[in-house]
């Protein structure tokens, strides 16, 4: 485990968020190399043979070529323990689970880049607006029952991994984030963490200078 694990990423893709955001989390060293979705560049064939989905992320880590953020995640916690990501107490981990599956398999998918482009121009920001309300209104309703500091309990979790990527795309698309108290606090605290502010798209190397 000495190399340094290279990261496929794209400055405003949500999904590499994630894994930016647990990598620094749990103090991981990493390189990174941008993938730019917008010039096609996942299409490659270079890029293909290594990930048959082109998408972002792809991470190569010990030896191995992995592909989606959230298996990439649970890769992570099972190799590399210190700062877990998931709680000890099975239910809390469950509720972790329930929360990131929200995320990352009922909104996220359904508001990117890939399905924008299936959809007229002048429909793409108000489908993603929508999706997005839609989506964080059922995180809402779930930290009800699991928030403390962060979504389930005092620690970070994979759960604000990928929440916080989440309302970056919210913000993004104009969702008014004052109808979701609990996730406008935890991303106030998790924000204010370094972890998360390496990770945000306005500080990677591929991030444009007009949009900073």
């Amino acid at each position: 485990m000495s190399s340094k694990p290279v990261l496929y990423t794209y400055f405003r893709s949500s999904s590499a968020a994630r894994v930016r955001i647990a990598l620094n989390y749990k103090g991981i060293d990493f390189e990174s190399r941008p993938v730019n979705l917008v010039k096609g560049e996942h299409l490659a064939e270079e890029y293909a043979r290594q990930n048959p989905a082109s998408l972002v992320p792809l991470i190569v880590i010990d030896g191995h070529t992995l592909a989606q953020s959230v298996a990439i995640l649970e890769y992570l916690e099972e190799t590399r323990p210190d700062k877990p990501l998931l709680p000890r107490d099975p239910a809390a981990r469950a509720q972790v689970r329930a929360i990131v599956g929200a995320i990352c398999s009922d909104t996220q998918p359904l508001q990117n880049l890939r399905v924008l482009k299936t959809l007229p121009e002048d429909q793409r920001a108000t489908h993603a607006h929508n999706v997005i309300a839609r989506g964080l209104a059922v995180v809402e309703k779930m930290l009800e029952a699991s928030a403390g500091t962060f979504c389930v309990g005092d620690e970070v979790s994979m759960a604000d991994c990928c929440l916080i990527p989440q309302v970056m795309n919210a913000r993004r698309f104009g969702v008014d984030l004052s109808r979701y108290p609990h996730i406008q606090a935890i991303d106030g605290r998790a924000s204010a963490l370094e972890a998360f502010q390496k990770a945000h798209w306005t500080q990677q190397p591929d991030c444009p200078a007009e949009l900073l």
